[in-house]
């Protein structure tokens, strides 16, 4: 069944702001990584978009061949600066059967580490594509793309968290160990927080202390 596309009508979060676990002295997972599809932006990059793509209003979203705009979820610039900012690698792991597209959509959405609603602000950009350390994107079993991650970096497994729109990719925590996290609608900062409780779980590390603030998804 065809998924439709959204186009996002809410402005970008802000940046200054990292998901609560970050900041809440307990261990990260040391590498984080994503999908593409319905987990970073709101369409099928293989489906929706049409070649070739042009970058529009600071790089905060682009165009394509029939004027059609593509944007991050709003709260991905923040997201993706704050993994940054907290040394955390990142990558991606996408089956879409047009790697060339989503990496060039990659070039052209850029993540704005300050918060502006201005098209015309000024603020330093970087592309999006150069925040992530590990880019594996190929139409394959999602633990294909894991092995490739393992093999890049040398990190184990058990110390990834993958964030995901698709249930069947949940193999990669069956199979390999990597704490899978399902994207309810999109990467926000509490489906972060939720995702980095899931691999403190698994990986045996408890709260000091319970609170409402600290992110942790109540039982």
């Amino acid at each position: 069944m065809m998924r439709a596309k959204r186009t996002n009508t809410q402005p970008l979060e802000d940046a200054s702001t990292a998901p609560a676990t970050f900041n809440d002295g307990l261990p990260l997972p040391k590498l984080i990584a994503f999908d593409l599809d319905y987990t970073l932006w709101p369409f099928w990059v293989d489906t929706h978009v049409s070649a070739p793509i042009k970058p529009r209003d600071n790089n905060s979203r682009c165009t394509d061949r029939w004027n059609e705009s593509f944007a991050f979820y709003p709260a991905v610039s923040a997201i993706i600066y704050a993994c940054k900012t907290h040394s955390i690698p990142l990558a991606l792991a996408s089956r879409t059967h047009t790697p060339d597209l989503a990496r060039d959509m990659l070039k052209a959405l850029h993540i704005i580490p300050t918060f502006s609603d201005n098209p015309a602000a000024k603020a330093k950009s970087v592309r999006a594509l150069d925040y992530f350390t590990y880019v594996q994107i190929f139409p394959a079993n999602k633990t294909q793309h894991f092995s490739k991650i393992h093999q890049a970096s040398g990190i184990n497994y058990e110390d990834m968290l993958f964030f995901d729109d698709e249930a069947r990719n949940r193999n990669v925590e069956t199979e390999l160990g990597v704490t899978f996290c399902l994207v309810r609608d999109g990467m926000t900062k509490e489906e972060v927080d939720r995702g980095v409780w899931a691999w403190r779980k698994r990986n045996g590390i408890k709260p000091t202390a319970l609170n409402e603030d600290n992110g942790e998804p109540a039982n």
